[in-house]
């Protein structure tokens, strides 16, 4: 009988029983005088900076300032881009035992009104614009019709909310089941459901993830380029530089000349983001002149990293890379790649499950345990999975089954070493003529093509076949190749059925707000012709 690809969570007892508020006051007596926080604006003399005992202080007014308004357990809104105050109102929070919900500052009317709605958010904290979005108008405009929204507080009035709590407040006893954030999925395909992350989840996920396997050290500067929406941004690098004693260098917004001259000034240790970030910063032109000296690893995740951008970064840099795998309903990290892996397996693998995570791969179809090697459905067990969707219990059970095994939707394979190595989705899985396609292979190839930049394989349907590989490609700065040149080098690497027979090329694609590549919209264009 062959190996099943069944990985069982190994260091059980390395997770703790963690809030955010213990963890950030464990920070603060350790370290008080300690570097917490840095605001990565463009302008060094602006950039304001906390200790942790400046952040711990500022958190405890801020949450005494919400139990004036807010009832533990309520759902309080959080709509702006990467300000420091965003970081503090996480911390405040988690101190009151109110439930912060993360709201995309791209999101416009509707979107907003659905999550507010769905959410039952009792207040929201806003900036009143970003970048041309006039944020205070648009919720003025759904306001009316969100009944449980009691208060509103722009982040231009922070210093009066703090001050607004009364210095008596008794701040609640936080447990590490309670819920602690609300965090809605993509959306790339169907309406954003609310994962509900408890605090356990995401204090001990930050740590057995990137803390464990970064080897992050008191010091350390960790620059982060990720939207505080996301959980790769408030959950891994926000809590991570706090269970370590490091620096939480943040970037407003991401520009990749920015970031590295944040690398250079504050000495930053990782050279991180998704493969969108990662292209830009290798290619902006002040890439060549930045001092790199500080820097102790590359990181990824959030999407789906080629093979060959890996080697491009530990190339260019000279560390290795690690690669997360991972997603919201995980809080989130489920596999990761070691810093000691060898090459082949930090740029063709997931890595391996993090400690107290245990991951299988199924028959989508029968649930059974796959052998190893066999394409199938990652499912994973552990204190890092989420409560469920918030209000959702028909959504939930079609993800977490009755034994507690979140159904990820991701298709991979599990090899002898228990490795992950992903083939795509379980909704994008092609079926071409009765034959399993997966984009992700497809896409492998066409990135190996020196002229090709980025790529996105998907399925649209034909009448013929049931349906048809289509690819999405954008070419490397003054490329010229064409499609035909393209099809040649598939149909060398792969079998002809899996060679597209539809080829787009683009300048850009469109991305959701973790930088995921919106398929779904690809899809759309080939079957209606736009």
């Amino acid at each position: 009988m062959p190996d099943l690809a069944y990985a069982p969570a190994e260091d059980a007892d390395s997770v703790r029983e963690l809030t955010i508020g213990s963890l950030l006051r464990d920070a603060a007596e350790r370290g008080p005088s300690a570097p917490a926080l840095v605001e990565g604006v463009p302008d060094p003399r602006a950039r304001r900076r906390w200790t942790y005992s400046d952040l711990l202080a500022e958190a405890e007014e801020a949450a005494r300032a919400l139990l004036g308004r807010f009832r533990p357990g309520e759902r309080v809104a959080v709509w702006a881009n990467n300000i420091p105050e965003w970081v503090v109102l996480e911390m405040a929070a988690a101190l009151a035992g109110t439930t912060l919900v993360t709201v995309n500052p791209a999101l416009r009317a509707e979107e907003l009104r659905h999550v507010l709605s769905q959410s039952q958010a009792a207040g929201i904290f806003l900036v009143a614009d970003y970048r041309g979005h006039p944020m205070a108008e648009t919720l003025a405009q759904v306001r009316p019709g969100l009944p449980h929204l009691r208060e509103t507080v722009l982040f231009e009035d922070w210093p009066a909310f703090r001050e607004s709590g009364s210095p008596t407040e008794v701040l609640p006893e936080v447990r590490p089941d309670d819920p602690a954030q609300i965090q809605y999925t993509s959306g790339t395909t169907g309406t954003p459901k609310g994962a509900v992350l408890h605090h356990r989840g995401i204090t001990n996920n930050a740590r057995l993830s990137y803390v464990r396997t970064l080897e992050m050290q008191a010091g350390e500067a960790f620059v982060n380029p990720m939207p505080l929406f996301h959980t790769a941004g408030c959950v891994l690098a926000t809590l991570a530089p706090i269970a370590s004693l490091g620096t939480h260098v943040l970037l407003p917004w991401f520009d990749p000349g920015l970031q590295l001259e944040l690398i250079e000034a504050e000495r930053g240790t990782v050279f991180g983001g998704v493969p969108t970030m990662l292209l830009a910063l290798l290619s902006h032109p002040r890439f060549t002149g930045t001092d790199f000296s500080s820097v102790r690893y590359a990181l990824a995740g959030g999407a789906t990293v080629p093979p060959e951008l890996v080697r491009r970064v530990e190339a260019a840099l000279g560390v290795p890379m690690s690669i997360i795998y991972a997603q919201t309903e995980a809080s989130p990290g489920i596999t990761m790649t070691r810093l000691d892996d060898s090459p082949e397996n930090r740029a063709e693998t997931l890595g391996k499950p993090l400690p107290g995570c245990a991951v299988k791969i199924t028959d989508p179809a029968t649930g059974d345990v796959l052998a190893r090697g066999e394409i199938g459905e990652v499912c994973t067990r552990g204190y890092h999975v989420m409560s469920g969707y918030f209000d959702r219990p028909d959504q939930t059970v079609e993800v977490i089954d009755p034994a507690g095994w979140l159904h990820t939707g991701d298709l991979a394979t599990m090899d002898d070493h228990g490795y992950l190595r992903i083939e795509g989705r379980v909704k994008e899985m092609i079926i071409r003529g009765g034959e399993n396609i997966y984009p992700r292979e497809i896409e492998n190839v066409l990135l190996g093509h020196p002229g090709v930049h980025e790529v996105a394989v998907v399925g649209v349907p034909d009448p013929e076949w049931g349906e048809q590989v289509a690819a999405f490609i954008r070419l490397m700065p003054g490329e010229t190749i064409g499609e035909a040149e393209l099809f040649a080098h598939v149909r060398e690497n792969l079998a002809p059925h899996k060679t597209p027979r539809i080829w787009r090329f683009v300048t850009e694609f469109p991305l959701t707000g973790s930088g995921k590549i919106k398929k779904h919209v690809l899809r759309d264009q080939v079957n209606y012709g736009s």
